[in-house]
């Protein structure tokens, strides 16, 4: 060996060494930011079943921070509030909490890391539909199986959803329902929601289901309108004195959509900004129609027949 390759065989080894410690920590980076973005435990309660026994389902939910957070029972926040002469005291006690100079100064915490990177977001891979027996009826509830890192988009798309139905049965079925985006307009008021909708078999022992899917989503208000068709007979007279019936076709529409009240959350956890410990009251509001229009025919038996179509939606208190 030459005293050139002698020089040249201990910097070979020290950049395999740091090439190995390299490579290490990248695949450690990877497993912790792998490792955030998981299923958790999130327990509903969704009602008695025909025992009278109450019904508690683990229906999951994706962990969008990092680090263990201890969610406080319902006891617990009252005992919190007990120690308080008021509400206001209570809630002047955690705001000095929230911003005090403790909290000013500290770094963040790791519960407030996002789980996943700057461009993606937790989200939900794998559902599964449990039909539930109750006392009052039958009920199917979504349980999230698994989550992982997904790029967030910025347009308003149709994006994959499968669901897993009738789990562990001879009629397992998983179906693509489609889902939309959680895209936002540069106003709060438009989101992204389905806007054209389709159907799917799916067969059961009892009967045969019709499951909706969707098909494409826009940026709508809370509150909007979508297509919905209807098929009518009518009669035409010509001025030949021919009479012809043919079919027609008028969209009447329907109101789809929530109507926001605004944030009922009125505490939220210093810990957990998704944690809320006090709501406040619930105000019902509903997508009604707001225009509307007419459409008169004769019909196959020569009758004046009117059919309203909605023109446009609004919330209503």
């Amino acid at each position: 060996m030459t005293i050139f390759q002698q020089f040249l065989l201990p910097l070979f080894v020290i950049q395999l060494i740091l090439r190995g410690v390299s490579n290490k920590h990248i695949q450690r980076n990877l497993f912790t930011q792998r490792l955030c973005c998981r299923r958790q435990s999130h327990f509903v309660y969704i009602g008695k079943d025909i025992s009278g026994s109450p019904v508690n389902v683990d229906v999951g939910m994706c962990k969008t921070h990092c680090g263990t957070t201890i969610r406080p029972s319902h006891d617990a926040g009252q005992q919190e509030y007990v120690k308080y002469a008021s509400m206001l005291e209570f809630l002047r006690s955690k705001r000095m909490k929230t911003h005090g100079p403790a909290a000013s100064e500290s770094s963040v915490p790791l519960s407030q890391v996002p789980s996943c990177g700057m461009n993606q977001v937790c989200e939900p891979t794998a559902t599964r539909v449990d039909r539930m027996l109750l006392f009052d009826g039958a009920r199917e509830v979504e349980v999230i199986q698994e989550c992982q890192c997904e790029i967030k988009l910025t347009q308003c798309l149709r994006v994959p959803a499968l669901k897993t139905y009738y789990s562990e049965t001879p009629y397992e079925t998983v179906l693509d329902v489609g889902g939309c985006s959680r895209s936002k307009a540069s106003t709060e008021r438009f989101s992204c929601v389905p806007t054209k909708f389709d159907s799917a078999l799916l067969e059961t022992p009892n009967q045969v289901d019709l499951i909706q899917t969707v098909v494409a989503c826009e940026l709508k208000e809370s509150c909007y309108r979508v297509p919905y068709v209807e098929y009518y007979y009518e009669t035409v007279f010509h001025g030949d004195g021919v009479k012809e019936e043919r079919l027609k076709e008028i969209d009447v529409g329907r109101c789809l959509g929530g109507c926001s009240t605004g944030n009922r959350c009125l505490l939220r956890s210093p810990d957990d900004p998704e944690n809320c410990h006090l709501w406040s009251e619930s105000h019902t509001s509903s997508c009604v129609p707001q225009g509307y229009g007419s459409h008169s025919f004769i019909s196959q038996h020569g009758q004046l027949r009117t059919i309203l179509s909605i023109s446009s939606c609004m919330c209503q208190n």
